[in-house]
């Protein structure tokens, strides 16, 4: 697939680029910095399952930010991934500073493991770094009959305390994940910020405007231009009662684990050689723990014809359920392929060459 010049300088113009061509790109890359083969398709086909299920600015669009970081030094390669504290339910893995897919994955599987044996399983990591959106790793104790739970700190502190104006928060999300029987697991996935700042990112790169309500300036008056982003700052979802769920996850996260908190977050979009020491926590509930996994999934599937059964408020169009989109979009992208800005493609295309690895395009 080829595309001209001209095509690439449209603001509009998006080209689609099928699944395993995005995840070989992703490893090609990453091996050619330096990581493991193995490691390399590990996280490459991470990255392209966000980008499959919607969730673009933390998928490929964050490649030349880790390759940044991992020519700066700020990330292990050759990591040292162990278990400094467990029981039967519980551990608390150290990621030795290794990609945060990494140790994410191996979180999860950990968490999977537990589950089966105590009922529940929670795992704790510090020393890891930046892994994407949260609802991939909520969503990998479905497979095993499991609700996901996943929860960390963010990256970077983009968020003051309510009435404040030190960034001492992030958009610490969160994610819950909930087989179904007949009908997509029920996903929620969501940064405690009116809106994550990948997405922030995203508008920049493509010299667009971010809407009312994502951001405000230090005078409180609303922020639009996401390259002015520094002069702001994220407003919580639910004013208040999101800066309490940003600190709450944050503590779960993040200081119960011993990893980054509050002032201790390093930047990783400014800082590409400090260790951010990002912490995260997933869990695992194995469903037959409460009732036979058959059973509850038709539940779940009653609770999707309840909520969609609902009366329309006027001028709605239609009631959707978390995660409800990202199944539409993972299907869609399955088949058509992910579409990517002209601008993240050049962007791509900039760092294929430097590293000498076959462009994407």
């Amino acid at each position: 697939m080829t595309t001209s010049n001209a095509e690439r300088s449209s603001p509009t113009r998006k080209t689609a680029i099928p699944i395993a061509d995005l995840q070989r790109f992703i490893a090609s890359v990453l091996t050619a910095v330096g990581m493991p083969a193995a490691d390399a398709s590990t996280v490459g086909a991470i990255m392209a399952q966000a980008d499959a299920r919607g969730a673009d600015a933390h998928g490929v669009f964050r490649l030349p930010a880790y390759v940044k970081r991992i020519r700066a030094g700020g990330i292990n390669l050759r990591p040292d991934m162990r278990i400094v504290e467990e029981r039967a339910a519980t551990a608390l893995l150290d990621g030795d500073n290794a990609m945060g897919h990494l140790v994410m994955k191996r979180a999860t599987d950990l968490a999977i493991e537990k589950a089966r044996r105590a009922g529940i399983g929670w795992v704790g990591t510090r020393h890891s770094n930046h892994a994407g959106p949260a609802g991939l790793y909520a969503r990998m104790p479905l497979e095993h009959g499991m609700i996901g739970i996943y929860m960390a700190v963010g990256s970077a502190n983009h968020m003051p305390p309510w009435g404040g104006i030190d960034m001492l928060l992030s958009t610490n999300p969160i994610a819950i994940a909930v087989p179904a029987a007949n009908r997509p697991p029920i996903v929620l996935d969501m940064a405690t910020t009116t809106a994550a700042y990948g997405k922030v990112k995203a508008l920049a790169q493509r010299g667009q405007t971010m809407p009312e309500g994502w951001m405000v300036g230090r005078d409180g008056k609303p922020l639009l231009d996401p390259k002015r982003s520094d002069e702001g700052f994220l407003l919580p979802i639910g004013g208040a009662k999101g800066y309490g769920l940003a600190l709450m996850f944050g503590i779960l996260a993040g200081t119960l684990n011993g990893a980054a908190f509050g002032r201790d977050v390093v930047d990783f979009n400014k800082d590409y050689q400090s260790v951010t020491n990002t912490g995260q926590a997933v869990a695992a509930i194995d469903v037959t723990a409460f009732m036979p996994l058959a059973q509850f999934e038709a539940c779940i599937d009653d609770i999707w014809a309840q909520m969609k059964s609902s009366e329309l408020l006027p001028g709605a169009q239609e009631i959707r359920l978390p995660g409800e989109q990202s199944a539409i979009t993972y299907e869609e992208r399955v088949t058509h392929g992910v579409p990517l800005h002209a601008e993240l493609i050049t962007a791509l295309d900039t760092l294929a060459a430097d590293l000498g690895v076959d462009p994407l395009v």
